[in-house]
């Protein structure tokens, strides 16, 4: 006899955990599925910081896309600590975007006004005098900065993991296994994995920066490749960094565990998860220009995590084209942990109502075969 469900899951990351939770909440059997274990890859490596502001075209389809999962997290970090016991660490505070020449500095006060309000968020620029009164230690050779308000950070492993045990105690299932294909069968699919095979009436392919594998199942295009990046924990002396500080798409901030956590890097490496020392030299030199006086810092702990990254560098969230009913939810690349909620939850909305419940037109697969792009 072949085991079914209505939904199978395939990924444990924050993004299938998130798809799990909200359809299990509305009472959808679902098994979700992964290959190690939940949150054991850039869901639970990621610096965990959480705003919409940075989205590329502020009001578009990416911003909405971001403000909403800054509205689910929000929501979580009240429900999740109190149906589970765990602790997620999510923190509104702000953060610094910091500039080091004239150009940087003009294009900064220059978008300044455009910004203003988008979310919520509250924006100003920041003087050389503000920057001191902020953190006295961030480099004399910053010319400013812009401030955010409205932001926020969480551990996103301890986040995956709340969400995980919130899913099954809705009734999700969860396994360890590795799924090998997808195949049509009646008016639902069959999925295969390691000496067994489950039916089901709708597929979720979360598989992150594997999920490119996934073209060759369904024989259209999921173009997306992993993007690797490291991240530093350090101890460092001296007080801690109050608010998230970066520059140039780094970043450097105190946690809960008393460390600094900084990063980070951009790496086309293809599958590979290892740490560098040129990935640590690289990150350190970004922290040093921030932080000059930040000499006698410690590494505790260097990670590396691969994250999905589309050929366009947009999401690709909907269903694949010409499969009724199997959805691809991927390519978050660096937005992972802001948009996971979101794209779980659209998802979840798309097999319960058929609608996702806000525009998601640029980030639906099919335009990858209209545009004839081609699968990595």
């Amino acid at each position: 006899m072949v085991e079914s469900s209505d939904v199978v899951v395939v990924g444990g990351g924050i993004t299938g955990v998130s798809t799990a939770l909200y359809l299990t909440k509305e009472g959808v059997s679902t098994v979700l599925i992964e290959k190690d274990s939940v949150g054991s890859h850039a869901s639970g490596f990621a610096y965990g910081g959480l705003g919409s502001h940075g989205s590329s075209a502020v009001g578009g389809a990416a911003f909405d896309l971001a403000s909403e999962g800054m509205r689910l997290h929000r929501q979580l970090a009240e429900e999740l600590p109190e149906q589970t016991g765990i602790n997620t660490e999510y923190r509104p505070r702000s953060s610094l975007s910091l500039v080091f020449d004239e150009d940087e500095a003009e294009a900064a006060r220059a978008a300044l006004p455009s910004k203003q309000g988008q979310g919520g968020y509250s924006m100003s620029w920041a003087d050389p005098r503000a920057l001191k009164e902020i953190d006295p230690r961030i480099s004399d050779a910053a010319l400013g900065g812009v401030h955010v308000g409205g932001t926020a950070d969480v551990d996103p492993y301890r986040l995956v993991l709340a969400m995980a045990q919130a899913a099954m105690r809705s009734g999700a299932e969860i396994r360890r296994g590795r799924v090998h294909g997808v195949s049509r069968e009646g008016n639902g699919y069959r999925i295969s994995t390691d000496g067994r095979s489950l039916a089901c009436g709708s597929v979720v392919l979360a598989m992150g920066p594997w999920g490119g594998g996934a073209s060759s199942w369904l024989g259209v295009p999921i173009p997306v490749r992993p993007l690797k990046g490291q991240i530093l924990r350090l101890w460092a002396p001296g007080p801690p960094v109050r608010c998230s500080i970066g520059w140039d798409g780094n970043y450097a901030t105190t946690k809960p565990d008393g460390l600094l956590w900084a990063g980070t890097t951009e790496e086309e490496a293809g599958f590979d998860e290892t740490p560098t020392s040129e990935g640590r030299s690289r990150i350190m030199a970004s922290l040093l220009k921030m932080f000059p006086s930040l000499t006698e810092t410690q590494l505790v702990r260097q990670t590396a995590c691969l994250r999905p990254l589309s050929a366009d560098g947009l999401p690709v969230l909907g269903e694949a084209p010409g499969w009724d009913g199997v959805h691809v939810a991927t390519g978050a690349g660096r937005s992972g942990i802001v948009l996971g909620p979101a794209m779980g939850r659209i998802t979840a909305n798309l097999i319960i109502t058929g609608e996702a419940g806000m525009s998601i037109t640029p980030f639906e697969p099919r335009r990858f075969v209209d545009s004839g792009t081609a699968a990595s």
